[in-house]
């Protein structure tokens, strides 16, 4: 497996462009590949935790982290503008790739934006009904999925980043699943400050509260190597104004070892150009494998840039009522094909995940 790009999205400079190269994780995760355990072969019991906000004082702690300025800053606007070759330069030779690396069957590294800067038809519009085939469109049509998913707010290594997840049914009725990156970078260090946003609107809105993160788990293989057939991380939530997240805005079932291809409908909210953050959108299409045969992982047509990692996808969706199953998350693009989305199988090592999380 080579370098993946990470859809994380973040205020300051250095956040807007590198991910989890940030923290030099990439070239761990290319050497560590090679050792990784199989997909097909991982322990189902190979679970690592973080215990996160905890007490009362630490998720109040995290709560005031997350001022309206912070969370507006960490939308990603202009940040090429202002970076210099040396700071490029620097970047670029501690992931061993090109700046922009266009090479065939390779996931670029580092997290900078080459989408365009205006949309294109369909892109972030708005529809009068959900489309089966769309790779971005504004999600007007409200239901249970608005209120379901949300954006994530999270520090890692001293910069503030932007994810997706979504909650699902669970029986501590806490638990949001979002992508592995989202939750510790790889190898690497974990991620703090981690608060869950459930139907966060444009001008910072928060209408069914502000969840912070109790416990955090991801895969062995993920935390060992950011093996990207394990980027899936579940969150396990404190309340928020005395609500589980579960009984304040409802959750979505999930799947494991769905059959492969199908139809799917993703969501998130993503922060790069085109798009703004502030809204959820969606895409819908047949799932893929993946052509290089690097992961395990299916592709979905998308055209969502930094910030929707970790939003949901969907099988069994119902546009009427905004239910669906999730059996899988936005996870990488390849450089060389920015309007395709790949993301994890939920096999058995995601459905050990979940098992802890939802008891935790």
């Amino acid at each position: 497996m080579t370098l993946s790009t990470p859809l994380l999205a973040a205020a300051p400079l250095l956040a807007g462009l590198i991910g989890p190269a940030l923290l030099g994780a990439a070239p761990d995760r290319e050497q560590a590949a090679i050792t990784a355990v199989p997909a097909h072969t991982a322990k189902r019991s190979d679970i690592v935790e973080h215990v996160a906000a905890r007490t009362g004082a630490d998720q109040r702690r995290v709560l005031d982290y997350w001022t309206p300025e912070r969370m507006a800053k960490a939308l990603p606007a202009g940040l090429l503008d202002a970076v210099t070759d040396d700071l490029l330069s620097g970047l670029t030779s501690r992931a061993g790739i090109q700046a922009t690396p266009e090479l065939s069957g390779r996931k670029a590294d580092l997290s900078i934006p080459r989408h365009q800067a205006a949309a294109r038809p369909g892109t972030g519009t708005a529809g009068s009904r959900p489309s089966g085939g769309t790779v971005g469109a504004r999600w007007i049509t409200g239901g249970q999925v608005a209120k379901t998913t949300g954006r994530v707010f999270m520090t890692v290594g001293g910069a503030d980043f932007v994810c997706s997840a979504s909650t699902v049914k669970s029986a501590n009725r806490d638990v949001v699943v979002t992508a592995g990156h989202c939750v510790k970078d790889g190898a690497g260090e974990w991620a703090g400050n981690w608060t869950f946003v459930p139907g966060y609107g444009m001008a910072g809105e928060h209408p069914y509260g502000q969840y912070t993160a109790r416990r955090m788990f991801v895969a062995g293989p993920w935390s060992r190597s950011g093996d990207d057939n394990y980027d899936v991380g579940m969150v396990a939530l404190a309340t928020s104004r005395g609500k589980h997240v579960a009984d304040a805005v409802g959750t979505q079932e999930i799947a494991f070892n769905p059959a492969r291809g199908g139809q799917a409908f993703g969501f998130g909210y993503p922060a790069d150009p085109p798009y703004d953050g502030g809204h959820l959108v969606y895409c819908a299409g047949r799932l893929k494998d993946d052509p290089y045969a690097q992961t395990r992982d299916q592709g979905l047509g998308c055209d969502m840039t930094a910030g929707a990692s970790g939003g949901p996808w969907m099988s069994k969706f119902d546009a009427a009522t905004g239910k669906g199953t999730i059996m899988s998350l936005s996870s990488f693009k390849y450089s060389d094909d920015e309007r395709t989305m790949y993301g994890p199988y939920f096999g058995d090592s995601v459905k050990a995940l979940f098992n802890t999380a939802e008891h935790a």
